[in-house]
């Protein structure tokens, strides 16, 4: 490995290149693919612009009215920087060699951010659709560019370059494909800040925090550092790949083989039901005759529709299925999905609905409780009319399997999306970094709380600009409530996220409130880009805005009573109902029951019935605190804490 550095007036930019993987090119100009037609770049600073030619070749890079000479080095990597202003028109970018000229057009000068993490954050606005269909039919921001980071690993060390992606600019064409958090975050700073904005999204579905670090900075982690390791064989990946494809496919091959279902050909609605069970819909099978058991089950329910609907195209929401789903009307597919956490949402063509129609769904489970997630909306829609799906369904076992064992999901390893999906963009500068992630880490939430300092750290440290503003999302409230105070996994891994905060130049967007209890993917992302644009305001622009709700300051025990006092940041204490909910108390022994409170001033008095001498408070602790109701005046959720850590 060489290590080459690169010197400007304001700073040292330092890039370790392996050199297997720099691009070869001959007598040919290349540039990374984030430097490109339509990007942002960042105003006010230094920015890079780089590329490949040929070793020793000179290179000339023109912008904003300026040329740079600048030689290739011995890889054939050049580099050079200008200096940004405030604000800009848009300009385009010219580079020659002595045998080419490419010219990059459309290039602006904004604000640009990185959104980085695993499914909240990479959830596209098409998913989130029935809350916003007006934003996305009406979106037009020309200023706002998103680039998404193509989603790849690798484990032999960081790479250069990206083996794709380009800049698009946010319309209604674009915009089911962008992050919903990304789109809400950087419309707010765009209209606040009169800028362009660039979003730069580098985020993968179920990643954990391990993913997303270098191989150094794990160096107290041996465990993970080992894994990575490990990963780095390909023979040893390709027999994981092989062993977790033949396992699928035998499982997939037997059960298919074994479905009662299949055979008799029930997906074409033409069957005898009188010998099939009823099951209310939405629910589990493991609740009703069959038990929890693995495989396949078949499910039916006829439908009946006026005259005036029959023949019409609709809409079809059979809420969410655990695992996969194949939906039949009348004998024809009308769709399916394959893992359980995306929404159902299927077009019905026109022609197909009659008067009286056949649905079946055949559901696969792959492990744990199978069946109908309940809360969700299982209906046809029409343009005037809606038919609940809801109710009793036929049921029928089609075939019964054995658990299926989770893949491996290689491209979750340690250290293998950091070098391919965020080493890459290292010398593109950014006014800040926003990180939704944590879902996958709350089974070791005890470590979270390092391994985030260090992602931070590290992060900070090889983009070289300091403390560069970052700001993360706390995990909304998930799963189901309990009556009772009870221990939570979720509130150890927010209280972990909330060790982000002794770093400087950080903030935290608290969604305790706008999650879902039976969704691990809420759909209110407006309020999250909202909540984080307050954070970039305060620490990117220096406004004097409010950016948190109510922390945690101190506590103090009068007699029988204990009294929280919080930092309210200039803001007050506000109460969403009679009177503040939420609050727990324990005494010596550490037994937890709910207090009653009541708002004194800028604190709040516990009391309990219960516990005669408090000694330790908590509050929202819990996976779903549905009850949790202290805010402040703007409207920011209080964040959870315990005393008793």
């Amino acid at each position: 490995m060489n290590t080459y550095i690169y010197k400007s007036t304001n700073s040292i930019l330092v890039c370790l290149f392996m050199l297997f993987s720099i691009p070869r090119v001959e007598a040919q100009l290349k540039l990374p693919k984030l430097v490109s037609e339509g990007m942002v770049v960042q105003r006010n600073t230094e920015i890079n612009i780089w590329g490949y030619a040929d070793a020793g070749a000179p290179v000339m890079v023109s912008f904003l009215g300026k040329h740079k000479k600048v030689k290739t080095n011995e890889a054939g990597i050049w580099i050079t920087t200008f200096k940004t202003p405030n604000q800009a028109e848009a300009s385009s970018i010219t580079i020659t060699s002595a045998s080419e000229t490419l010219t990059l057009d459309n290039v602006l000068v904004g604000d640009v951010y990185l959104c980085s993490g695993q499914s909240n954050m990479e959830l596209p606005m098409s998913r989130v659709k029935p809350l916003y269909e007006e934003e996305i039919a009406t979106a037009n921001f020309p200023d706002i560019r998103y680039f998404e980071v193509p989603k790849v690993y690798d484990f032999s060390g960081p790479q250069l370059d990206l083996p794709g992606g380009k800049w698009v600019a946010v319309n209604s064409a674009t915009i089911e494909d962008i992050s919903a958090v990304a789109y809400f975050f950087s419309k707010e700073i765009h209209l606040d800040q009169n800028v362009p904005v660039g979003i730069i999204n580098a985020s993968l579905g179920g990643s954990p925090i391990e993913s997303w670090l270098d191989y150094d900075a794990l160096k107290s982690f041996p465990g993970a550092q080992a894994s990575a390791q490990k990963f780095k064989s390909q023979s040893y990946r390709d027999s994981i790949a092989t062993s977790d494809t033949k396992r699928q496919q035998d499982w997939y091959s037997k059960l298919n083989n074994a479905d009662t279902g299949l055979k008799n050909n029930w997906k074409s609605g033409e069957f005898e039901i009188s010998n099939w069970d009823s099951m209310q819909i939405p629910g589990y099978w493991a609740e009703t005759n069959l038990g929890a058991l693995n495989g396949v089950v078949w499910f039916t329910k006829t439908v009946n529709l006026p005259k005036e609907l029959i023949g019409k195209e609709a809409h079809l929401e059979m809420g969410r299925i655990v695992d996969a789903d194949s939906v039949f009307i009348n004998g024809i597919f009308i769709g399916n999905t394959t893992y359980q956490y995306p929404p159902r949402r299927y077009e019905i063509p026109k022609g197909i609905l009659k008067e009286k129609n056949q649905l079946v769904v055949r559901v696969i489970n792959e492990q744990g409780r199978g069946g109908f997630v309940e809360d969700k909306d299982y209906e046809i829609r029409f343009e005037d009319t809606v038919i609940d799906l809801k109710g009793t369904w036929q049921s029928k076992l089609g075939a019964i399997q054995e658990p299926l064992a989770s893949p491996t999901f290689i491209r979750w390893k340690p250290t293998g999306l950091y070098n391919a999906m965020i080493n890459p963009l290292l010398n593109y500068k950014i006014a800040g970094m926003l990180w939704y992630q944590g879902e996958s880490n709350v089974s070791n939430a005890d470590e979270y709380d390092e391994l985030i300092k260090i992602l931070v750290t590290d992060w900070r440290s090889k983009w070289g600009q300091g403390d560069t503003p970052f700001l993360l999302v706390q995990l909304a409230n998930f799963l189901k409530s309990y009556e009772e105070p009870t221990e939570s996994d979720w509130a150890k891994m927010r209280e972990s996220q909330e060790a982000v905060l002794d770093l400087k130049n950080t903030a935290m967007a608290v969604l305790i409130d706008v999650g879902e209890w039976n969704d691990i993917h809420p759909l209110n992302k407006k309020d999250v880009g909202h909540r984080l644009a307050l954070g970039a305001k305060k620490l990117v622009y220096h406004k004097d805005v409010v950016s948190s709700g109510p922390r945690f300051k101190s506590l103090k025990i009068e007699d029988n009573k204990a009294i929280v006092h919080y930092d309210l940041f200039k803001s007050s204490i506000q109460i969403q109902g009679a009177k503040p909910q939420g609050f727990a108390v324990a005494g010596a022994d550490g037994k937890f029951y709910w207090a009653e409170a009541q708002v004194v001033g800028n604190t709040i008095v516990l009391t309990s019935e219960q516990v005669s001498k408090p000694l330790y408070v908590r509050y929202a602790w819990a996976d779903n605190p549905d009850t949790a109701n202290v805010f402040n005046t703007q409207g920011l959720p209080a964040l959870p804490f315990r005393t008793d850590k």
